[in-house]
């Protein structure tokens, strides 16, 4: 690879960062040896005048919308944040496998509805959020996650940007790689099941780590039911699908089936999986599978050995790939490759041949450039640029896709544009609407591990560093530092056009469809009535709210009773949010304008109890009270 020149960045620091530390990575039995970095290495300041030029370029004034909507992973948190681009304004948290007691997330039985079973988890680890799509194109429609932590992947809608459905997948263990269909439209979720299990996992062949298998999911999206699985050889990592409907593949770190880190780095070579999905659809079609334990999910078999079913194949891969990209051409799926220095350019045009007329699947490689150390993910501009993470050299690389592919064919050239310094440890990164026939150059986001002297110190535990950097010129050029808790794994960003979010909600909106159909079995108008039906130990409360009013404003229970507070918010005003707290209870919830919301407790504290509107909506605001009187066993 030839030299690097110094890129813009190093100039407005005023030094190169090369020029004070190298970056290596060392295997040996199974350890890597990142670079040691110093906050004193990267103090120079730049001027006035370039830091007031770049801070322009995000700059969004006020009462001025932001061009796109990022949708971020909130990692650990089990959240996915809302965030505008390029002013990198936090717009929205939506709530998903996590508790949130701001909306009432896993307090309210709307959202105790959506999680269903899973309600039991209490953590949530979000990765990878993708939107559905049209014919390649983002429809607006929803954006799916996973929860590796819990085996879960979830829905939000995009109208109302709430989650509305989330499923468990059985017979696999830590939900990693999600990505949607592209064409014709978004029918199936794919998600791959990233760690090894006995099939069935019912206690049986524990040590027996020949009997583990991990699988590939398909989903069907509308439903959110599985629709089939594909047991394979090696686990499975990331994952992406193509633009025609036929492939999509998977990453494997692990093709040795270790369970340490030694037995798991032991092969020379890794794979990556890449499966048929009308061949899959036809054999669920033609009861070419099995089951496993009590699941009725159609189960094929995918692993090398039956390779006669041309279901999958596996394609040999410099060890430890980890990211897989689509470009938005359709030609190349993207191998990243973590612990070799290189991008391997899979063909997809060529893998029909691999699957039809058996070539030879390392003939579906057409470049493997060689970039730096530790790439992780790449992402596209549209104009034939990649973009890819190097982790341990903590830069994204800018590099042209048809000269690396020239250059593998042994033509001398130069494919690498620039190397940009990110701080710290790039993992994800993403280009707007850059996973679409859209892609569009404008901006790319650099998800950083580590943020160390680029913020004010706050304690042993620091935030991430999400990274805005301008790509629609010649020369890329960071812009704005971000710093962002629980770790933002992943984003997908997208033009505001394709978004159309409600302003209110509509009465007959299907989210709380579970609380009309109680309040018509308790002969109940919600949009007017304000009442109290007694069952038994059971109390339901029905009542409106208008700012700043209850349509009840007090009502009696019994010590121990359980109780049902339902609210309707008939406010017709965008952004006349409501909530609902009990104090002392826990209980607490928001309304927003034309929505209905419930939440049950148990009313097991005698006495005058307040409940109040903890969201601000009226210059009366505090008066917004009632009592609830509980009368003593």
């Amino acid at each position: 690879m030839s030299d690097n020149k110094v890129t813009e960045q190093e100039e407005i620091k005023g030094l190169s960062r090369r020029s004070f530390i190298g970056a290596g990575a060392v295997i040996g039995g199974a350890s890597l040896a990142a670079p040691v970095m110093t906050s004193a290495m990267f103090s120079a300041a730049a001027t006035a005048k370039t830091k007031e030029k770049m801070a322009a370029h995000a700059s969004v004034a006020p009462g001025d919308l932001d061009e796109y909507y990022g949708f971020w992973s909130g990692g650990q948190s089990g959240e996915v944040r809302v965030v505008g681009i390029p002013s990198m304004r936090e717009l929205m948290r939506i709530p998903v496998f996590n508790i949130d007691s701001a909306t009432g997330w896993g307090i309210t039985n709307e959202s105790k509805a959506v999680l269903g079973e899973s309600q039991r988890f209490l953590t949530g680890d979000c990765h990878h959020p993708h939107m559905s799509m049209t014919d390649g194109r983002y429809n607006g429609k929803y954006v799916f996650i996973n929860d590796k932590a819990n085996t879960r992947i979830a829905r939000i809608r995009c109208d109302v940007m709430k989650t509305d459905k989330i499923l468990e997948i059985p017979n696999v263990q830590a939900i990693h790689g999600l990505r949607t269909q592209k064409v014709p439209f978004t029918k199936y979720v794919f998600c791959n099941g990233e760690y090894e299990i006995p099939l069935p996992n019912d206690g049986r062949d524990l040590d027996n780590t020949s009997a583990y298998r991990s699988m590939f999911n398909i989903v069907d999206a509308e439903k959110m039911e599985v629709f089939a699985q594909v047991i394979v050889s090696g686990n499975l990592d990331n994952t992406d699908a193509d633009f025609d409907g036929r492939f999509l593949a998977s990453t494997s770190y692990n093709s040795e089936m270790g369970v340490t880190l030694g037995e798991m780095i032991s092969a020379e070579r890794d794979h990556i999986v890449v499966f048929d999905l009308p061949a899959i659809e036809k054999a669920v079609k033609a009861g070419n599978f099995t089951t496993i334990g009590d699941s009725k999910i159609p189960v094929l078999d995918g692993t090398k050995e039956n390779a006669k079913a041309k279901l999958t194949r596996y394609i040999p891969i410099p060890k430890s790939p980890h990211g897989i990209n689509t470009s938005p051409n359709g030609e190349y799926f993207m191998v990243n490759g973590k612990l070799s220095p290189t991008v391997s350019i899979v063909s997809i045009k060529k893998l029909a041949d691999v699957f039809d007329h058996d070539l030879d699947p390392r003939d579906a490689i057409v470049g493997e450039p060689e970039l730096g150390l530790g790439p992780l993910h790449t992402a596209f501009d549209g104009r034939g640029h990649a973009y890819t993470t190097l982790f341990i050299d903590s830069q994204i690389v800018k590099w042209d896709i048809n000269d690396a592919i020239a250059s593998y064919n042994g033509k001398k050239v130069n494919y690498v544009r620039q190397k940009l310094d990110v701080h710290y440890q790039p993992g994800h990164n993403h280009t707007t609407m850059g996973e679409t026939r859209d892609a569009d150059g404008k901006y790319l986001v650099s998800l950083c591990k580590f943020s160390k002297d680029r913020f004010l110190n706050v304690g042993p535990l620091r935030p991430e560093n999400d990274q805005l950097i301008d790509i629609s010129g010649d020369v890329m050029k960071l812009i704005h530092d971000g710093p962002a808790f629980a770790e933002p794994h992943d984003v997908m960003m997208v033009h505001r056009s394709k978004l159309k979010p409600s302003k209110l909600w509509t009465r007959d909106d299907p989210f709380f469809a579970g609380t009309v159909a109680m309040a018509k079995k308790d002969g109940v108008t919600l949009e007017s009535d304000n009442k109290v039906i007694r069952d038994g130990n059971k109390v339901r409360v029905y009542m409106t709210s208008v700012a700043p009013n209850y349509g009840m404003t007090e009502f009696r229970v019994k010590e121990g009773n359980e109780v049902t507070v339902v609210i309707t918010n008939l406010d017709m005003i965008e952004d006349v949010t409501h909530g609902f707290c009990m104090t002392n209870h826990g209980v607490q919830m928001e309304i927003s304008p034309q929505a209905s919301a419930s939440v049950t407790f148990i009313a097991n504290q005698p006495g005058v109890q307040w409940y109040y509107c903890n969201w601000f909506c009226h210059a009366l605001h505090m008066e917004m009270r009632g009592r609830m009187l509980v009368e003593p066993k």
